[in-house]
């Protein structure tokens, strides 16, 4: 089921003003990057539809839509499903891309490796269990807690609730948690990519060529000479 998402995309044709296209019967025809589907509100609503996925090592779009749906053409699938617009920023790294990414942005191995992100506390919690503050809560240095124990009839004073996250830690945290995606599950694709195309076309208009194409002028590109 070959479906790259370019193949969906709808296009302009427009008169071309570059020095290559001088005369008003030259067109160029064009992808619109600029119409992005996504995914139906109800589909996104209903949990039934998507499963959980974890991204591993340099795992890509196009290698886990080749895992859940037997097709790497279908990564935009893969995005959409978790609105991903920026592969980029918004897609683990592998661990060769992370170390390169960390050492760049860092002036130096101390900063990076020392220095203190933030502060985050260590579970806090009752002789019954209850919990007072959760563990990965941010804190500030030094930062106290106190509370009555029922339990034990008196009242209780938690200094040391702070725990350093280095900036490190901060990085390949926020890498890690990017690794927990959802997939839409194989049995909906058909539904979906159905829906993909039906957005992906044109309204008549003035413009209207085709529900695929419609045509527009490039006055930004006139080419005085």
């Amino acid at each position: 089921m070959a479906n790259p998402y370019f193949s969906n995309l709808t296009e302009f044709i427009y008169v071309n003003r570059t020095k290559e296209g001088r005369s008003e019967g030259d067109y160029s025809v064009v992808k619109n990057f600029f119409k992005r589907a996504r995914l139906r509100d109800d589909i996104f609503q209903d949990l039934t539809f998507f499963t959980k996925f974890t991204v591993v090592g340099d795992d890509r779009p196009d290698t886990v839509a080749n895992t859940v749906y037997d097709d790497p053409s279908l990564d935009w699938v893969v995005l959409l499903s978790n609105n991903i617009i920026n592969v980029q920023s918004e897609w683990p790294l592998g661990q060769a891309a992370f170390n390169t990414y960390v050492t760049e942005k860092y002036p130096d191995e101390e900063t990076l490796y020392s220095g203190i992100h933030h502060y985050e506390a260590n579970e806090v919690k009752t002789n019954d269990g209850s919990i007072i503050i959760a563990s990965g809560t941010r804190v500030s240095v030094g930062q106290s807690v106190s509370y009555f124990d029922e339990d034990s009839s008196q009242h209780v004073v938690r200094t040391d609730i702070a725990s350093p996250v280095t900036n490190y830690m901060f990085e390949d945290q926020l890498n890690e948690d990017k690794r927990n995606i959802t997939v839409l599950r194989p049995s909906y694709l058909e539904l979906f990519v159905s829906d993909m195309r039906r957005i992906m076309t044109y309204s008549r208009s003035s413009q209207y060529v085709t529900n695929k194409v419609v045509q527009t002028e490039n006055t930004r590109n006139t080419d005085p000479n």
